[in-house]
């Protein structure tokens, strides 16, 4: 009987999801009546890397195996393919048919470089950006430039982040300008070794995407490495950081920049600081209802704000929260050790629901198509 309560329950999230996910000729490839599809990379109880699919509803796509860790997941605009990122320092990034699992590239990256882990696609389909080192100058921030041949990717070039260590890249709402969480943090090659904790220089960059640099931005705090993003529909950017200096010192570990407006903290309170544990994962925006949720992982911690106001909507115990996306109604988040849940944010008091997912294993990012 709960089992059922609980079916129900993830198939009623699947048509809410539908309405906020529905992507242009993704749509052609869909069946009538599925629910969408929850990108993420996992582990298995072994240490074996798979690049999964499932179904909100519980039900598996597919789990393919691959010889990497992966970390966040973008789909393309038209087609039923999406890059599984290779966590850094990795080397390998494999594309992935939606329908079946189906590998059908691996994209390896050049002589001295490796992925950091993040990648976006520009709307017309043609053009791929990934975060990338350069080791032969440790933490040179570039941006691997790749073209879609049919459904396979080319190297094409690369372009600078104007930082050091860049993590995720983002598109704002014009779809031309590039945001960048460069971290700041210098490492070597297969290492994930922080070089420079005494010279670290985090930033937020915006871009073009051809290279042309339009702002740099920095935090009070040099040791504060800017690190993941959401961005919301009218263009206000959030981001999460991870704070490299002494244990005992206090970081404002989110922050915003408002259209127009410097980048700078946002208001959170001192006690839920702490409770992060000075490390923040995945950030989501929900433009409609105007919150912002974020995963603190070793805090065992989920948060989530109003977006304009930071009054706290939600500061919830979970154990290793790990990805989080905005869906129709709310928020879906995965967990490394406990069951992933959908938490409605229709109504004063936010509701959680478990879902038919596999608990556990997750990586720090979903993706929602």
């Amino acid at each position: 009987m709960v089992t059922d309560m609980l079916r129900r329950q993830a198939l009623a999230l699947g048509s809410l999801v539908l309405s906020a996910c529905t992507l242009g000729g993704w749509t052609l490839f869909k069946k009538k009546g599925e629910s969408p599809l929850l990108l993420s990379a996992r582990d298995d109880s072994h240490g074996k890397h798979y690049a999964v699919g499932y179904r909100v509803d519980g039900a598996q796509v597919f789990a393919t195996q691959v010889a990497q860790r992966c970390h966040d997941i973008i789909n393309h605009p038209e087609r039923p393919i999406a890059l599984f990122v290779a966590r850094r320092p990795g080397t390998e990034s494999y594309l992935i048919d939606l329908r079946d699992g189906r590998l059908l590239q691996t994209i390896t990256s050049k002589p001295n470089r490796h992925f950091y882990g993040h990648a976006v696609i520009h709307k017309d389909g043609e053009w791929l950006y990934a975060t990338e080192n350069d080791t032969t100058d440790p933490g040179r921030g570039l941006l691997g430039v790749y073209r879609f041949v049919g459904d396979r990717l080319e190297h094409s070039g690369e372009i600078p982040t104007h930082g050091i260590g860049p993590h995720q890249v983002s598109w704002m709402p014009d779809g031309e300008t590039l945001a960048v969480a460069n971290g700041g943090i210098r490492t070597e090659a297969e290492s994930r070794v922080d070089m420079n904790l005494n010279a670290m220089e985090p930033s937020l960059v915006l871009m073009h995407r051809d290279g042309t640099l339009l702002s740099k931005e920095t935090l009070a705090q040099p040791m504060n490495s800017v690190r993941h993003m959401a961005i919301a529909a009218d263009g206000t950017v959030v981001a999460g950081q991870q704070f490299m200096g002494p244990s005992h010192e206090s970081a404002e570990l989110l922050a915003i920049k408002r259209p127009g407006q410097p980048f700078q903290a946002f208001p959170v309170a001192e006690k839920q600081l702490q409770a992060m544990a000075h490390y923040t994962a995945s950030v989501a925006i929900h433009s409609e209802l105007r919150l912002v949720a974020l995963t603190a992982p070793r805090g065992n911690r989920f948060f989530i704000w109003d977006l304009d106001t930071g009054a706290v909507r939600l500061d919830a115990p979970l154990p290793d929260c790990a990805g989080v996306g905005a869906v129709a109604n709310g928020f879906v988040v995965t967990s490394g050790q406990g069951r992933c849940r959908f938490y409605d944010c229709r109504q004063s008091t936010l509701v959680a629901q478990p879902l038919a997912l596999p608990a556990g294993l997750w990586d720090n990012h979903l993706h929602l198509v």
